[in-house]
């Protein structure tokens, strides 16, 4: 099932030349695994809450593949071009598929919290 790597980066002012290239070579090991960027830093719309800094959502075919590109020794090589620049939060996360049904969880919730 496809999943999503989702950052969000608090990035300074000025970036670091580093994330400059940070940003030059992460495509290259985003290829082999079939990661592909849906949102890289576009401006949020924030309808509720705060939201400082940056989104960056990266689509991969699998949780395991996207743990792979994580894990992979040329991301790991890159990685603290933007690790140690940007502070942020970064999650791997399952999406659902077409055809998810929002009421039939909460009914299967429901259901097992009277259990």
């Amino acid at each position: 099932m496809t999943a999503y790597g989702i950052a969000h980066l608090r990035p300074a002012a000025v970036p670091a030349e580093e994330v400059f290239e940070y940003m030059e070579r992460i495509q290259a090991t985003l290829d082999p695994f079939g990661g592909k960027f849906l949102v890289h830093g576009a401006d949020a719309q924030v309808l509720e809450g705060e939201w400082p800094g940056a989104l960056v959502m990266i689509e991969f075919p699998s949780v395991e593949v996207a743990r792979e590109w994580y894990d992979s020794p040329a991301y790991q090589e890159i990685l603290p071009l933007r690790a140690d620049h940007i502070p942020g939060d970064l999650i791997l996360v399952e999406g659902c598929g077409p055809d998810h049904d929002s009421a039939a969880m909460a009914a299967a919730m429901r259901a097992a919290q009277a259990a």
